[in-house]
């Protein structure tokens, strides 16, 4: 009678399961993360972008070099043909082969395998005078002041050195000395609002102006380190050669020690004729550096050798990309051992 009232739904009726017929659910799996990849060390970025220097040079020494090849006057002249193709120039060409020449004698050397080992002893020795790391704790401010043609890479350059100093708890300052060129200004200005660093700058200004008042300004703040940018030229430009010279007047006027360092900066594409931009602004200013850059984009790297040879200065710095970890101190072991990997 009052079978409305009840709920209408009813329980199904138990179905019988057979043991064993339902499996259980798996356990869930914990969840792999992936993994990070390592960041390449500068020993292997550094063997990365000497890849085309390698191939170049020792590439093809490897074939000379074969099991079974002897030492005679025939692997002479086709290893100096090789060195001087990897632009390690004539000088140091000269002098390579006439060091591996009185090592044969010396060391009874008879297996052309032996002779890899000599060149590679050889080559460092030339190098090592070129490895003199810089030392920027001899004034305040240390300032720096690098120059270069158009497109070798100085205010870049100039951005990563700003970041290491850094990195070594040193406070930096920017002189923006390229006045000619907005775009090198404006790419400075970037570089200092990302790392924190002051840019002292002007638009239309004497750049001997500007890097005067950057190391004023420098040593009124504390400040340890004064990294000056100047407008890249071309040593035929005999005005714009004159120009640096005064730059160079000039901030001695701000401080009589200044600049402690002066920094060529090459591209190393150029090849050969990073002897004669040395050589010229070496006369201009007084270089008491090299920086080597790009040389990940180029066969030309053997042109180190060529600069050890006939204008051995300090290499500060060599780059092989265009991130901040790719532009490190020179070190010859690590170039050769990469150079003969």
């Amino acid at each position: 009678m009052f079978g409305f009232f009840k709920s209408g739904k009813t329980d199904a009726p138990a179905v019988p399961v057979e043991p064993g017929s339902l499996a259980p659910e798996p356990a869930p799996q914990p969840q792999q993360q992936p993994e990070l990849a390592a960041k390449p060390s500068w020993a292997q970025r550094l063997k990365q972008g000497l890849t085309r220097t390698r191939s170049a040079f020792t590439g093809q020494i490897t074939g000379l070099f074969g099991a079974g090849a002897k030492i005679d006057e025939a692997l002479f002249e086709e290893l100096e043909t090789v060195l001087l193709t990897a632009d390690v120039g004539v000088d140091a060409t000269q002098h390579l082969i006439a060091r591996l020449r009185t090592r044969v004698k010396k060391d009874r050397l008879t297996e052309a395998g032996q002779l890899r080992d000599a060149l590679k002893a050889e080559l460092t020795e030339l190098l090592a005078p070129l490895e003199s790391p810089l030392n920027t704790t001899t004034a305040k401010p240390f300032v720096i002041m690098l120059a270069g043609v158009n497109g070798a890479g100085k205010t870049t350059t100039i951005g990563k050195l700003a970041r290491r100093f850094q990195r070594e708890g040193k406070s930096v300052l920017l002189a923006a000395g390229d006045t000619f060129r907005a775009a090198a200004r404006e790419q400075l200005a970037e570089w200092g609002q990302r790392n924190n660093v002051e840019v002292i700058q002007s638009q239309a200004g004497d750049p001997a102006a500007v890097i005067f008042d950057a190391v004023h300004a420098a040593g009124a703040r504390g400040i340890d380190i004064v990294l000056a940018d100047t407008a890249g030229r071309l040593p035929t430009q005999l005005h714009l050669m004159d120009e640096i010279r005064k730059v160079k007047r000039v901030l001695q006027k701000a401080d009589p020690s200044a600049p402690h360092e002066v920094l060529l900066v090459l591209d190393a594409n150029i090849g050969q004729n990073a002897l004669l931009q040395v050589k010229a602004f070496d006369e201009a200013l007084g270089l008491t550096g090299l920086v080597m850059t790009k040389l990940d984009g180029t066969a030309k790297g053997g042109v180190i050798a060529a600069l050890a040879k006939k204008q051995p200065l300090p290499v500060r710095y060599i780059g092989v990309g265009e991130g901040i970890e790719d532009l490190q101190p020179f070190r010859v072991e690590e170039f050769v051992d990469a150079l003969f990997a």
